[in-house]
């Protein structure tokens, strides 16, 4: 027995020192990719030295003797902080994710491919203005200096994902910051999916009745404040969307680029200068997509959000003019169908006739499997694409096939110009000129300088024909003329506010103009309720501060709550007797007690918006599971507008609330009451208990995960950040919500970056990012700005040199080699 337990104690001291040693070498090899700060370098690339400058939160603030300089200085940075991200999204662009990660991101591989994002960008690249050339050069020569300096220093490959996956990082080129700008205009842009959503929801439903599930946005639009075509189709064929590869770039709908933006002018601010704010909403990652910086361009100091991979400021100000972006929502995209020669399938059918397709091959190399080689085609109208992709398949009939016309596909895209141009801006009229040169992704540009505010829709806005057979709502017959775009529509046809007579100006994504086709902008929007709260907090005051906008972006109140609630409980509310306590029925009356005291805020710590939010869903799909089937999981997030028309009965919508396969007549009040029940029973299911200790917060956790290890068992763990957060799917602090199980209600979309602008004095302005500046997680800037967001808390940055300098902890200086 002794020899016994001395064995087992040998045998535990073991293998724990053998674990504290692997743990130790692990932390070691990994922490040597931790960069230091506070070193001089000699490197190649300039020809004067580059100061990069850090402050307590890691914002790097560069000072070079040309723009050059400095935008070498912000590649450098990039690359000591965010290397894994930017090459993660170079390989994503560029399609080659399938090289290091095996066959599971075969399917992403294949579409980027088959789009051509990378072979657009590197023909973009050729195609730049001297100066956008020079900054994207010295850009990417700084980015490069840092790969030497790693690979000549031993420094732990640059970051720790690169002792998982090969090292070899290939030099960055200007056509990569190009391709991840593409990345962002696909990652942004909704409108391919939700012409495929209408078109397969179309196969089953009426057009009566598809109009509820895709309404028109009704209104004039907002920006100043005070049938079928193919037949052939089998309409019982379809089935829900498969499940998304990895690292998959395509949003699921609902889930596309959105923000606010919120400019007033001096005579309604209190302090006697311009306003502004803005949250551009992106997905939750670990670490953020926003780096915050400050260059010290010839033109003044700008600081703001930046995007690894990009050497511009893309949300932020100077001493002299604030800008930020919000998704336009311009319906960029059309899907068109284009029919196969019946004799020849590397034919297609013109107005002219047969025309050969454009082809070409390439090959995705797998990890330990053998290469795959594809044969791209492309049409007159755009590249053509496979079935999976965008659940195509579903719509386009035999012998058949679908192209894609999107303006980003463009090889004349000077998107990266408009960066250049609003960072060197020093007025209004200068930041309206910059936006003539963006092509895509399309956003609303809102601007504010000390004495004037702006607002305009940039982007490139295809020229359809007024004869176009589906209006760019369904994809459409490529063969015919009327449905082929004739180029983009003049910038001048863009719209454009500046200084309204109320003095003030926002976007929320939502509607911004009432046109009819072709000059509508969009059929399909990204809100129509923030902007309801937006117009609501903005017009109930006169006069503004910093402080009052910095409320409206962090407001939790949710507009649709406060309009949906006593339209669907109408006939729920104060009705039977009291029931016995432990019974549905009284569950129900406890429910709605809370409800009816309620005003809408969607505060973590309280019940009643998870109660609001369960019910919801489980009343949307009650409404459309029988009507739709399995194509009701793409429906998974609540939309307001559809169970207003519903339970308004608008143009007889209430026809969704009888079940289609009973023989009861169900009403409207049946299935709220249904519904109400299926959220409760569901909701104790999960968190048990009374409805008075549930919370919001613990179902509305934000997701902010590391989109490659994160679900690496132990690894998340350590890179996955968790946070309970406040706000929901329809609220200006945004919190869009997943909608999938197991956590249908997990924060997974919100104002990843936040910046509020006071131009009386610029110097008090405030910013935050979702996560931290460092992308390692052994790095105390991995999360240290996450914690503030989630408070709602911000930073100051300066634009004054001495005061960078005065308050670093850590200061870079790259000497000429």
């Amino acid at each position: 027995m002794e020899r016994l337990f001395r064995w087992t104690f040998r045998i535990v001291v073991f293998v724990l020192v053998a674990t504290g040693v692997m743990l130790g070498t692990l932390f070691w090899f990994t922490s040597r990719s931790l960069p230091d700060y506070d070193r001089t370098l000699k490197v190649t690339g300039i020809d004067s030295p580059v100061e990069i400058v850090r402050n307590t939160h890691n914002i790097p603030h560069i000072f070079g003797e040309t723009d050059a300089d400095v935008f070498f200085g912000l590649g450098y940075a990039h690359a000591q902080d965010r290397l894994w991200q930017m090459t993660l999204m170079r390989r994503t662009a560029q399609g080659r994710l399938s090289e290091i990660f095996g066959a599971e991101t075969l399917r992403t591989d294949e579409l980027l491919r088959r789009l051509g994002l990378y072979r657009s960008a590197n023909r973009a690249a050729r195609l730049q203005d001297s100066e956008t050339l020079a900054m994207l050069e010295a850009y990417s020569a700084g980015v490069n200096a840092r790969i030497n300096v790693i690979n000549e220093g031993a420094e732990g490959r640059g970051a720790p994902e690169f002792f998982l996956f090969p090292p070899e990082i290939a030099p960055w080129r200007p056509a990569d910051s190009i391709a991840v700008m593409k990345l962002m205009a696909l990652q942004l842009s909704s409108h391919a999916s939700e012409e495929s959503a209408r078109a397969r929801a179309l196969l089953v439903l009426s057009e009566e009745r598809l109009r509820d599930l895709h309404p028109d946005i009704p209104g004039d639009g907002t920006a100043v404040l005070a049938g079928d075509l193919f037949p052939t189709l089998d309409h019982t064929r379809f089935a829900a969307a498969g499940p998304r590869p990895p690292l998959w770039p395509i949003a699921p709908r609902g889930l596309a680029g959105a923000s606010n933006a919120f400019a007033v002018g001096p005579d309604h601010a209190a302090s006697g200068g311009a306003l502004m704010a803005n949250d551009p909403h992106l997905g939750l990652t670990a670490p953020t997509i926003w780096y915050l910086a400050r260059l010290d361009l010839r033109t003044g100091g700008v600081i703001g959000g930046t995007i690894p991979g990009m050497p511009v400021v893309l949300a932020g100000r100077s001493d002299v003019l604030g800008w930020g972006l919000t998704t336009a929502y311009l319906d960029d995209q059309d899907v068109v169908i284009e029919e196969l020669n019946p004799e020849d399938p590397t034919e297609y059918r013109t107005p002219g006739g047969w025309t050969e397709f454009e082809t070409e091959g390439s090959i995705i190399r797998i990890k330990d499997e053998t290469p795959v080689t594809l044969t791209l085609r492309r049409t007159r109208n755009g590249p053509v694409l496979t079935g999976s992709q965008f659940d195509l398949g579903q719509v386009t009939p035999p012998g058949h096939v679908a192209a894609l016309q999107w303006t980003a596909l463009t090889e004349a895209d000077t998107s990266m110009r408009t960066g250049l141009e609003l960072m060197r801006a020093r007025s209004i009229e200068d930041g309206l000129a910059a936006a003539r040169h963006l092509v895509a992704p399309a956003q609303m540009l809102t601007l504010a300088s000390e004495d004037r505010i702006a607002m305009v829709m940039m982007g490139a806005q295809p020229d359809r024909d007024p004869a176009h057979q589906s209006q760019g709502r369904i994809p459409a017959p490529g063969w015919i003329d009327a449905n082929v775009w004739s180029g983009t529509k003049p910038f001048d046809d863009n719209p454009v506010w500046i200084d309204p007579e109320s003095g003030m100006l926002g976007n929320t994504n939502n509607k911004i103009v009432d046109r009819p086709f072709p000059d509508h902008v969009s059929f399909h929007w990204g809100d129509t309720q923030r902007v309801q709260r937006m117009e609501e907090l903005l017009s109930r005051r006169d006069i503004h501060t910093r402080q009052s906008l910095i409320e409206a972006q962090l407001d939790t109140v949710s507009f649709a709550a406060r309009a949906l609630l006593p339209l669907v409980g109408r006939d729920l509310w104060f009705t039977g007797e009291a029931a016995p306590p432990g019974t549905p029925e009284r569950r129900r009356q406890d429910a709605l007690a809370l409800l009816a005291a309620w005003n809408g805020e969607m505060s973590e710590h309280l019940p009643e918006p998870l109660i609001y939010a369960a019910w919801m869903r489980a009343l949307q799909d009650r409404l459309i599971r029988d009507d739709l089937g399995p194509l009701a999981d793409e429906y998974s997030r609540m939309i307001p507008l559809f169970v207003e028309r519903v339970f308004r009965d608008i143009d007889g919508a209430s026809a969704w609330c009888d079940v289609i396969q009973s023989v009861p007549v169900e009403t409207c009040t049946d299935v709220a009451r249904l519904s109400l029940d299926d959220a409760l029973q569901s909701l104790e299911d999960q968190y048990g208990g009374s409805p008075e200790s549930w919370r919001w917060g613990d179902a509305h956790e934000a997701h902010h995960d590391h989109p490659v290890l994160g679900d690496i068992p132990f690894l998340g763990a350590v890179v996955n950040i968790r946070q309970s957060t406040s706000g929901g799917d329809h609220t200006l602090q945004r919190g869009r919500t997943s909608g999938e199980a197991p956590t249908p209600f997990a924060n997974v979309h919100a104002g990843t970056y936040r910046g509020v602008y006071d131009f009386a004095d610029p110097e008090s302005s405030v910013f935050i990012t979702s996560t931290g500046q460092s992308g390692h997680p052994l790095s105390r800037h991995y999360d240290d700005l996450g914690v503030l967001w989630r408070r709602g808390e911000y930073i100051p940055m300066t634009l004054d040199p001495d005061l960078a300098r005065a308050g670093a902890v850590g200061i870079t200086v790259l000497e000429p080699l």
